[in-house]
């Protein structure tokens, strides 16, 4: 896989990273991407973008929410082809998935 670097130094992929960093749980003040719930990020060479992701739960209210907001804020990228959001439940989520500063905000250190 290659990944060029956009005209500002930034390569495509740390672009939807930033996108990704935006959404948030709505029950949680922290990012999707420091929850851990995001465990890939592929751009493949025709600038399509796939994203596996989970959620903090199966039965999480936001299922649905969540992982279209990912793929809208991502196909804000005017170089961003086509977007795929897949949740998967394997490996389950769990709080150790989480950044130290997610566990900083959320009072779990």
């Amino acid at each position: 896989m290659e990944n060029k670097p956009a005209e500002n130094g930034a390569s495509l992929r740390d672009k939807v990273l930033e996108k990704i960093k935006q959404v948030y749980d709505p029950e949680i003040p922290v990012d999707v991407y420091e929850l851990g719930l995001i465990y890939e990020i592929n751009v493949f060479p025709v600038n399509n973008v796939h994203v596996l992701m989970t959620l903090t739960s199966p039965a999480c209210p936001s299922a649905e929410q969540i992982p279209g907001e990912i793929k809208q804020r991502i196909k804000e990228l005017e170089e961003v082809n086509d977007v795929e959001v897949e949740l998967t439940f394997d490996p389950p989520y769990s709080q150790d998935m989480m950044s130290e500063a997610a566990k900083l905000e959320l009072g779990f250190m």
